[in-house]
């Protein structure tokens, strides 16, 4: 009777910090049936860690302010953008009028425009 092997999953790690990559591929390296990818190899799933961004001090944004921000820089409208967040179109709309109050902007675009130049997200 043949032993059936479970599938080798392949893993691919994008981390900025080389002493916390080398840490990880340590540690996964001793998972049965888990082999991290080699440059270039498509792997099943990534671990991706990126150093965070830092806010400027004069633009104090929540967590679901920078949730909205992304969505609306994708080009996601309030509706898409309430799906994706699980929450009302209403409560899209208000962030959206705090995004442009705190960003000082004239529209979304203007928002994503004034977010992307000051450092908030990266386009």
């Amino acid at each position: 009777m043949s032993e059936d092997k479970a599938p080798e999953i392949v893993l691919a790690l994008e981390i900025d910090d080389p002493a916390l990559a080398d840490r990880l591929a340590a540690l996964l390296g001793n998972v049965a049936e888990l082999r991290l990818a080699v440059p270039g190899e498509q792997a099943a799933a990534t671990i991706v860690a990126r150093h965070p961004r830092v806010m400027p001090d004069d633009i104090a944004l929540t967590q679901r302010e920078l949730d909205v921000l992304a969505l609306m820089a994708e080009g996601a409208s309030n509706k898409m953008i309430a799906r994706r967040l699980g929450i009302s179109v209403h409560t899209v709309k208000f962030h959206v009028g705090s995004l442009l109050d705190k960003l000082d902007a004239t529209g979304r675009t203007d928002a994503v425009a004034h977010a992307a130049r000051r450092g908030v997200i990266e386009l």
